[in-house]
């Protein structure tokens, strides 16, 4: 096969996406999801809570949504459609723990869900750990040179 008939093979086989269609139905999902967390967000303010209380308990209702959505196979056909819209928020965060604890159940508890848990969200919170890290430690070098 020639350096020709490679490139032929290799854009028969790449699937073609509608990258503003692909944008669209992100900025869909995620306002969708956002409008969501506002409303929830309303109800408990509007039940008495103070801002920082509503806000930690708007998080934990829409990992609770993202995690129930999830166990019923619920949550794949929404990021399927809405694609990083539903993955950017913390409701992809929260999937991305719950989708491999369900999937490997089947191997015990600790072979199954306890090795495999993390396997999609152990690196984000491994990068991001690092990087806060390497922030800080910029942060402080620049604070004891005077710049901040």
């Amino acid at each position: 096969m020639d350096e020709k008939q490679y490139s032929d093979y290799v854009k028969q086989v790449t699937p073609t996406t509608n990258t503003f269609r692909n944008v669209v139905r992100a900025f869909i999902t995620g306002g969708l999801i956002c409008t969501l967390g506002q409303v929830i967000y309303n109800l408990f303010e509007y039940s008495g809570m103070e801002a920082d209380t509503a806000g930690s308990w708007t998080t934990i209702s829409l990992i609770l949504l993202s995690v129930i959505l999830t166990g019923f196979h619920l949550f794949h056909p929404i990021v399927k459609w809405g694609g990083a819209g539903a993955l950017v928020p913390v409701t992809g965060f929260a999937n991305s723990v719950a989708a491999p604890a369900i999937e490997f159940k089947n191997e015990g508890q600790v072979f199954g869900i306890g090795c495999k848990i993390f396997t999609i969200a152990g690196p984000v919170i491994l990068f991001g750990l690092l990087t806060s890290w390497v922030g800080g430690i910029i942060y402080l070098i620049l604070l004891r040179m005077g710049v901040m």
